[in-house]
Formats: structure tokens, C-alpha cells, sequence
């Protein structure tokens, strides 16, 4: 998750929608991100030679453009935050998923790394424990104070139910 940490947030959205468009058509044009981008020519070959710079595209003028692997890990990862936020907006504070969505992105792209670590093992640990209780102690990550019985993960006594997923 670090390396892409240098990538501006518009970069990371040129990265994203490649990968979209990719993952659709196989390929993409600078027309194709264009787009679905909404922005002119120019500033979609300007952010094409940054990324190829970084070995995130493949890329020539006129040609097609793909994620080298680096890229689809970029991709990947960026996609997987956005999905830990959308989903943090949506079941947790049950926000309306147009405007979880909305907000996701723009959290990402400012997040320390940390937070969304954190926010990523939560919402693992929210997601299979039972439980309402489901809290950080900094000295022993989440936890549930319920110690329901039918929890497979408390009914094994683990301090950090994490430790098991």
C-alpha cells in the first residue's frame, strides 16, 4: 500500500479509471479516459507520460494503454481502501451509497496509512463479529466486550479476535 503513496490523487484517479476501462475493454485509448474522465487531451497525455515514467502504464502516443503489474497493484490497492470506506460509510454510519461513494474517494486520497490500516482490520473484525460492542484498546487492537457464546472467535479466548481471521 505504500508505494503508490506518491502518486498524486489525480493520478490515482487516471490509475483507476485505466484499470476500469481495462478491466471492460482490455485495453484503453486516451480517448476512452478522456471520457469517462471528463477532462481534454492534453492533461490525459500529460498524465500518461507521468505514469509510464513510473512504470504504472504502458504507454506510446496513439497506442493502446495497459497497467504494467505495478500499476494493477497500484490499482488494486486503491480500489480495495475505497471499498474499506465505502463500506465503513455505508454499514457503519449508514450513509446513502451515492454519497459514501463520493466521500470514499476523497478520504482515501488523505488518509496516513495507519488510519486506513486500522479502518481495514475493523471492518474485517465488524464484518464476522456478532457483536455490537466492537472496540480499539490500543494494547490489544478490536475487540467485542460482549463474549457472546456462539462467537467462534471469543468462544477461543483470544484478546484480539484479529489474531484468528
Amino acid at each position: 500500500m505504500a508505494e503508490e503513496h506518491y502518486l498524486s490523487a489525480s493520478l490515482e484517479e487516471y490509475i483507476t479509471t485505466i484499470w476500469n476501462i481495462v478491466i471492460q475493454k482490455k485495453a484503453a485509448r486516451a480517448t476512452d479516459i478522456s471520457r469517462a474522465m471528463g477532462v481534454k487531451g492534453p492533461s490525459v497525455t500529460s498524465a500518461l507520460r507521468s505514469l509510464a515514467e513510473k512504470d504504472l502504464v504502458n504507454y506510446a502516443p496513439y497506442d493502446i494503454i495497459t497497467l504494467t503489474d505495478k500499476g494493477e497493484q497500484v490499482a488494486r490497492g486503491i480500489d480495495r481502501r475505497q471499498k474499506v470506506l465505502r463500506s465503513f460509510l455505508t454499514q457503519v454510519l449508514a450513509l446513502n451509497p451515492l454519497l459514501a461513494e463520493e466521500n470514499a474517494r476523497k478520504m482515501e486520497h488523505s488518509m496516513a496509512p495507519v488510519v486506513l490500516n486500522r479502518l481495514t482490520k475493523f471492518m474485517d473484525y465488524y464484518d464476522q463479529c456478532p457483536g455490537e460492542k466492537v472496540r480499539w484498546v490500543d494494547s490489544e487492537g478490536y475487540f467485542c466486550e460482549n463474549g457472546l457464546p456462539q462467537c467462534v472467535v471469543c468462544v477461543q479466548g483470544h484478546k484480539d479476535p484479529l489474531a484468528v481471521l
